[in-house]
């Protein structure tokens, strides 16, 4: 087989056999299975370089075909092989380009928290009774598109609005790269559409923020948890006898150092989601993980965003990213200009096209910056 020591592309690639094999090893050794954090990170690391070592290995053989197709034209007599070199050329001719375009986005380095579940918070803005209940639609929005991915949804703490809706609600998102997709939901969604208490049929424009965090393990935060300060409490809302007299809710106080900033902060975190108080003081410790975990991240966003013109996940949560307008059915996405007439659809969990399209422009993004 041709070595294509000329091939650009091919000579970035050196190297990468050796450290495939290395940790393929390296994940099977005991003593890295022992340590919790070196073991995911290598495994992660195993998985992104058996993709690409696959995809190189077709990148070869796509070139080597195209090498012997185009021998095979010149030297061959029969007419019918000539005519089958001469196919098979311009198959070849058609896939390396592809090829070698997801080889390159292979080789940028991912988000390391992109495979993570989601810690999901959503909460009314602007516009009163009619934001909180735009804050229920999100959540019914979803929470739909969550079954159709097979994830699970699990609510940690709500605050209902006085006319429905939730003012706050905050839920885990489990399943397989959960938070490589809903990354892209963070920011602030607009609505125009008459509400429900608006007697003169006035359009108004209401708005509800969402914002979306990885969720963080036990080994990738240091928490002491000595110096939290827990409060029990009685849960509010629906469940009998048990949520009224019992104190399952928790509500947890812990000061931080925020290695960005150098300065203190307290963080509170209540959690209400399950009638018994264990389970709720560790999903409350959950959330503080992941609460932390993004703070943290929060210099790699910026270098990251510093690195591009234009970002379409940058974890601003104060940046307008979509407007969902009732009158004329019309959903558009900032970002990249993306509209769509279906928002019946859109609204119950039909937003897959929009990020997938979003996660495009972003991988296009990744490309460009990475062949400056």
């Amino acid at each position: 087989m041709p070595e294509f020591p000329d091939n650009p592309l091919l000579r970035r690639l050196d190297g990468l056999d050796a450290r495939f094999e290395e940790t393929a090893t390296l994940i099977s050794d005991p003593a890295v299975i022992s340590d919790a954090a070196r073991y995911v990170r290598l495994t992660k690391e195993y998985r992104e370089l058996e993709r690409l070592m696959e995809a190189v290995k077709r990148y070869r053989r796509l070139l080597t075909g195209r090498e012997e197709s185009k021998e095979l034209m010149t030297s061959e007599t029969d007419p019918e092989m000539r005519e089958l070199a001469r196919e098979e050329y311009e198959r070849t001719c058609m896939e390396i380009p592809r090829t070698e375009e997801e080889i390159k986005l292979l080789l940028i380095p991912s988000d390391p928290a992109d495979s993570k579940n989601a810690i999901v918070e959503i909460r009314g803005g602007t516009g009163g009774d009619e934001a909180a209940l735009f804050a229920g639609d999100l959540f019914r929005m979803y929470q739909r598109f969550a079954e159709s991915r097979g994830w699970q949804v699990a609510v940690s703490s709500f605050t209902e609005g006085a006319a429905g809706g939730y003012k706050e609600i905050i839920f885990t998102l489990s399943g397989d790269g959960v938070y490589g997709v809903m990354k892209y939901e963070s920011g602030v969604h607009r609505v125009q559409r008459v509400p429900v208490t608006e007697t003169q049929g006035r359009v108004h424009t209401s708005a509800a923020t969402v914002a979306v965090l990885p969720e963080a393990e036990e080994f990738e935060v240091e928490i002491h948890e000595g110096e939290i300060r827990w409060d029990t409490f009685r849960s509010g809302g629906a469940g009998g006898q048990n949520v009224n007299k019992v104190e399952s809710g928790v509500r947890l106080r812990y000061n931080w150092k925020n290695p960005n900033t150098g300065q203190t902060e307290e963080i509170l975190i209540e959690c209400t989601e399950t009638r018994d108080q264990p389970k709720n003081k560790e999903r409350a410790l959950s959330r503080l993980r992941s609460f932390i975990y993004d703070r943290e991240r929060a210099k790699y966003l910026d270098d990251i965003a510093s690195k591009r013109k234009t970002m379409v996940s940058t974890g601003d949560r104060s940046a307008k990213i979509r407007t969902y307008n009732y009158p004329q059915g019309r959903i558009t996405d900032h970002r990249i200009n993306y509209t769509v007439y279906n928002l019946p659809g859109f609204m119950n969990g039909d937003i897959g096209e929009c990020i997938d399209r979003l996660t495009v422009a972003e991988n296009a993004e990744k490309l460009k910056s990475s062949l400056l």
